[in-house]
């Protein structure tokens, strides 16, 4: 039986949850170490042995150890191709060029403002930390404008990069999950009717609602 691969981190982290989501749609065994930052764990000299940002997630599977969720996710993909969700990184050439320029999508214009936030909005206030308002009226009009070209976008095909669920829709879980749920910005992606209609889909499947529901027995 093959050794499970090892996620280190608290699955309530975006970055950790964007793998958990990866490993249970490719049907890969793992085991979620967990990780207590606010004793800074993350800074451990064994920690930094793995990650040496000192930042969650860490991957490890068997003698190899990873780190940057987006990078974890397409080894995944790539190393265990036969299971799972096959298409996830799609089967060609063109499908995995598709599927990468959304996630450089994600990565570049719609993680930065939206980091911010679900930051400011989210978990500034579970930390007793002063909200910044003209840091976060700035992100939100950021974040307004690169979901104009998703709307247009997804008008176009039923989800990013084609239509097949993979792993560029797969990549924007995790903080639009806290913008709908847990602040008051939602309308930003529901009262859009093609990014409305990709989220309720992406969001319902049965891959991200394990990780909902190991984050919401996680402390």
């Amino acid at each position: 039986m093959a050794t499970p691969v090892k996620v280190h981190g608290p699955p309530l982290s975006t970055a950790v949850s964007r793998v958990l989501a990866c490993l249970i749609e490719k049907d890969v065994q793992f085991q979620l170490i967990p990780v207590n930052m606010s004793k800074g764990e993350h800074k451990s000299s064994d920690f930094l042995k793995i990650q040496p940002f000192g930042q969650v997630p860490a991957f490890q599977d068997e003698s190899t150890s990873l780190f940057e969720s987006r990078a974890i996710c397409r080894y995944v993909c790539e190393k265990y191709a036969e299971k799972g969700n096959k298409g996830l990184y799609g089967s060609n050439p063109l499908a995995k060029a598709s599927i990468d320029q959304w996630l450089e999508a994600e990565g570049q214009s719609f993680n930065p403002p939206s980091s911010v936030l679900v930051f400011q909005l989210a978990f500034a206030p579970r930390m007793k930390i002063k909200q910044d308002q003209s840091l976060i009226n700035q992100n939100h009009d950021k974040l307004a404008k690169v979901l104009e070209v998703y709307e247009k976008r997804l008008g176009e095909s039923r989800f990013l990069a084609g239509d097949e669920f993979s792993l560029a829709d797969l990549s924007h879980l995790p903080n639009t999950h806290y913008l709908v749920n847990a602040t008051d910005r939602g309308e930003l992606f529901t009262s859009k009717k093609n990014v409305g209609r990709w989220w309720a889909e992406i969001s319902s499947r049965d891959s991200w609602k394990k990780v909902v529901d190991m984050q919401k027995h996680s402390s």
